[in-house]
């Protein structure tokens, strides 16, 4: 449980208080959207200056701040790791490309967008955002190319899909954090944000990639020349290089294909057992031996073990790759991760500094007193955070630091509602000051202006349609 220590540290007045908070923040947004920090020192020096606003000792803020980042390295890092094993696995075995391929032979004309929409979402799993922009641009190009329907008919889409699962589903380090901080139940945020997704994609994929096609012309790149993204807030994307042609070509020669259904399923295995364990807890009684078994079997880093050990035969084995090639695949997958896990560590230390010098509770009073639903604060603060640095898991770690105290005070299912909820907020405008943004315009050949009309527009369009029914859904359950 998070814990509600108003004085632990402090004991500051609520004044001193909010202005620790507003000035922590305020360091943090600075640090990485104007001096360019590497956003892990920004969030250690954030929460340095928060503590000592606030009248903490140096000693209970290094301490608050080092207990932050332990719990939730032991708790998030495990996750992220083992998801980034399965997403190499499928990758590098081109069971990716397998599932690509396979889904877009069989679909033809006006349903193609739709085809790409769900071919990214389910690529988009197990993989970061970047990597499965990376496996999918060749692919949307080369289907562009061979249909005329339109660049951005195809790729909004095929973007949409990714981004939304990157937000809303775990094991994608936004939600796992929002779910860690908040004390959530990852089945239950996992099944809701299934729940929202599809409507979200639908929405901003297919039907929003018609319309803006027709309005922002775009012609197919004739080559996928190498472009380089410049150093950016989003985590794990620090001076990132898509691969040239060249290079993709070279790597598409070494893949071996394992198969459409032993990819599939390799992929949905983690998914399916974390939402069995959730249907067990809301149908089975406590108790119940198939409910402890699933309970089990469903537990986060079981489930996600299970679909490593199964990927390690699908789609190492069954792909032609020995042991020591797997081995190296796997072992290859965790470098990349580690400024990922960085930041996601040093954004537990900042959130606990937030709860032990009791600004949450600041906050939570605030929100009680003025009767401002918490899914909409939630939704809020993360639609700041975001614009102001760009990191879409920068926003959810602080916001659900600032919201934490107020999870203590909902039922179940509405805390894992507001998990998605700021998940939903840290989508909302990507800019010039988010690396994503920089991916798509490099890849898909546009301007900043039209990057900004479509691709922008797209990750508003996600967060505000995904907010919409993430408020709908707290209607009803």
């Amino acid at each position: 449980m998070i814990p509600l220590a108003a004085a632990a540290i402090t004991h500051a007045g609520k004044s001193q208080l909010v202005l620790a908070a507003v000035l922590g923040i305020a360091v943090v947004v600075v640090l990485i959207a104007w001096a360019k920090f590497h956003p892990f020192l920004a969030l250690i020096i954030g929460s340095a200056v928060l503590g000592l606003v606030a009248g903490a000792s140096p000693g209970d803020t290094v301490t608050s701040f080092t207990n932050g980042l332990g719990s939730t390295t032991g708790s998030v890092g495990l996750l992220i790791a083992l998801g980034s094993m399965i997403g190499a696995l499928l990758a590098q075995s081109g069971g990716a490309d397998g599932i690509v391929n396979r889904i877009v032979e069989r679909v033809s004309g006006s349903a193609l967008p739709w085809a790409m929409a769900g071919v990214a979402a389910l690529v988009g799993l197990p993989l970061f955002f970047e990597v499965g922009v990376v496996l999918l641009v060749p692919i949307v190009l080369l289907v562009a190319r061979r249909t005329d329907i339109g660049l951005l008919r195809i790729g909004i889409p095929a973007l949409a899909g990714l981004s939304v699962l990157h937000g809303l589903v775990p094991p994608h380090p936004g939600p796992l954090v929002a779910i860690s901080s908040l004390n959530a139940d990852l089945g239950l945020t996992l099944l809701f944000g299934l729940i929202c997704a599809i409507p979200t994609v639908i929405v901003a994929g297919p039907i929003f990639g018609n319309w803006i096609s027709k309005r922002v012309p775009v012609a197919v790149p004739a080559l996928l020349e190498k472009a380089t993204v410049p150093a950016s807030t989003v985590p794990g994307s620090e001076d990132y290089e898509p691969a040239g042609r060249d290079e993709q070509a070279e790597a598409a020669e070494h893949r071996r294909n394992p198969g459409f259904w032993p990819a599939v399923l390799t992929v949905l295995l983690p998914i399916v057992l974390m939402l069995a364990r959730a249907v067990g807890e809301l149908t089975l009684d406590k108790g119940n031996q198939l409910r402890t078994t699933l309970d089990v079997l469903g537990n986060p880093p079981v489930a996600l073990l299970f679909g490593v050990l199964l990927a390690m035969w699908t789609l190492g084995k069954r792909a032609g790759m020995d042991r020591r090639e797997t081995n190296a695949v796997l072992g290859g997958s965790l470098p990349p991760i580690a400024g990922i896990l960085l930041i996601v560590a040093a954004g537990g230390g900042f959130k606990q500094v937030l709860v032990d010098a009791g600004v949450g509770n600041v906050v939570a009073e605030a929100a009680k007193d003025a009767h401002l639903n918490a899914l909409l604060l939630g939704w809020l603060v993360a639609v700041g955070i975001r614009l102001a640095t760009g990191s879409a898991t920068v926003a959810t770690i602080t916001s659900a630091g600032i919201v934490a105290p107020l999870a203590t005070t909902l039922d179940k299912p509405t805390v894992s509602l507001l998990a998605l909820a700021i998940g939903c907020g840290s989508l909302f405008f990507s800019h010039v000051n988010d690396a994503g943004f920089w991916l798509v315009k490099e890849y898909f050949g546009m301007t900043v202006g039209q990057t900004i009309k479509t691709w922008s527009v797209m990750e508003t369009i996600i967060s505000v349609v995904g907010g919409i029914c993430v408020f709908l859904l707290s209607l009803v359950v």
